[in-house]
């Protein structure tokens, strides 16, 4: 069986953008369909790219799993499998459920709203730092900042210890990317480095316990149990990644979005209100994952396709945010899109954690760079991360009408 062009198996087929010409033609013609791998690099698997398909799949952990073989498409030996089962991405209920009430109150839309005056100063300080200079790289001298911060600042990470945080996590994510990372052992030895900092926090936690995450965590009890050292540390590299790298990308695919949409950004810029809406038209428009993994725990069948018991499927959110029966003209960017039932935080058991969190994010930072850089433009190309997996940007220069900075109280 021959693999489709482009590959979804390389990183390549996605540094432009995600292959939206192949997915349309997938809903169309074939969608589920079986996509084959390399030669010695596994099995082959399933491709997902309806809206309804992945919600059902998402929906039925007793069907497919989370935890059997991960959720990425590669596949992992014994020990390494037996790792990453546990972050909590690669668990299935009862354990999963489990795992996640641990944090869940940290993440209600009730204590995310007690966070907004602080957020809101941590944007207007990072919008300071680059106002008066008239252009700047959008990743790294803005998207990069808030999510940093935020989620260091409810783990506890002490100021002068987040640029490290930083650094790892995208050595973590950028595993297909050289600017990152230059093989698959450099990956290990960051997940590592995060393990050996996150032991230094534990630490840290027990000699001062706080109100912030990292204590939280200790305190914890599964089943009469505290987390185990390997659970602990997976559970802190899991929310310093996730609660950074997925907000980072949604940023600046948002504010490209608009630069590349004028018309759309003006229609912002003149009524704010319209931020909310614009932030789940951003969500739709450019998912921060371009897919997870699921594995079949039984035969079953799926749009007639015979799906085995361990075959791998694989969910496509850029794919499934434009699917035509449930969106409108879905390649068109509207800021006022009403109904939005995109999928970008996913659905079902693995609902994203932080969307409550992210969402206030994305419309603080939005609001503060649509106003105070009204007229913010690219001045360069976009590059994108070298990836399969997340839909990220590595750099975007932009430019604007210098401004003064302003009170962090206003």
């Amino acid at each position: 069986m021959t693999r489709p062009d482009p590959d979804l198996t390389s990183p390549d087929s996605f540094v432009d953008g995600a292959p939206h010409e192949l997915f349309r033609r997938l809903r169309r013609e074939a969608p589920v369909s079986f996509h084959p791998e390399a030669a010695g690099t596994g099995p082959g698997f399933w491709v997902l790219t309806k809206h309804a398909d992945v919600k059902w799949v998402s929906k039925s952990p007793e069907l497919f799993s989370s935890a059997r073989g991960g959720t990425n498409i590669f596949d992992l030996d014994p020990a390494a499998l037996a790792q990453i089962r546990a972050l909590m991405l690669n668990m299935d209920p009862p354990d999963h459920r489990r795992f996640r009430n641990i944090v869940n109150k940290a993440f209600t839309p009730r204590m995310v709203q007690s966070l907004l005056p602080r957020v809101q100063q941590m944007a207007r300080r990072i919008v300071n730092g680059v106002c008066e200079k008239g252009s700047c790289d959008f990743v790294n001298d803005v998207a990069s900042h808030l999510p940093m911060e935020v989620i260091c600042e409810m783990m506890g990470v002490p100021q002068e210890d987040r640029q490290g945080i930083y650094d790892l996590t995208n050595r973590l994510i950028g595993f297909d990317d050289p600017e990152f990372q230059t093989s698959q052992e450099d990956g290990k030895l960051a997940a590592i480095a995060m393990f050996v900092y996150a032991a230094k926090m534990a630490e840290r936690a027990r000699r001062r316990p706080g109100d912030d995450l990292t204590s939280l965590l200790l305190a914890a009890e599964v089943d009469g149990q505290k987390l185990s050292e390997l659970e602990f540390n997976s559970f802190f590299m899991l929310l310093c990644v996730a609660g950074n790298e997925t907000t980072r990308t949604v940023t600046t695919h948002g504010i490209h979005g608009l630069i590349r949409h004028r018309d759309e950004m003006q229609r912002v810029q003149r009524d704010l209100s319209l931020l909310e809406s614009a932030v789940e038209e951003i969500l739709r428009y450019e998912p921060a994952v371009h897919y997870f993994r699921r594995t079949a725990t039984r035969d079953v069948e799926l749009r007639g396709q015979k799906i085995r018991e361990g075959d791998k499927l694989t969910l496509w959110y850029p794919s499934v945010n434009r699917d035509e029966e449930v969106f409108e003209d879905p390649d068109r960017f509207d800021v006022t899109r009403s109904p939005n039932d995109h999928l970008a935080f996913g659905v079902g058991e693995h609902f994203c954690l932080g969307s409550h969190l992210a969402r206030m994010e994305l419309r603080v930072i939005f609001r503060e760079v649509l106003t105070r850089l009204p007229d913010i433009e690219l001045a360069g190309p976009v590059r994108r991360l070298r990836s399969n997996f997340i839909n990220g940007v590595k750099t975007m220069p932009v430019r604007f009408t210098p401004s003064k900075p302003i009170s962090l109280d206003a």
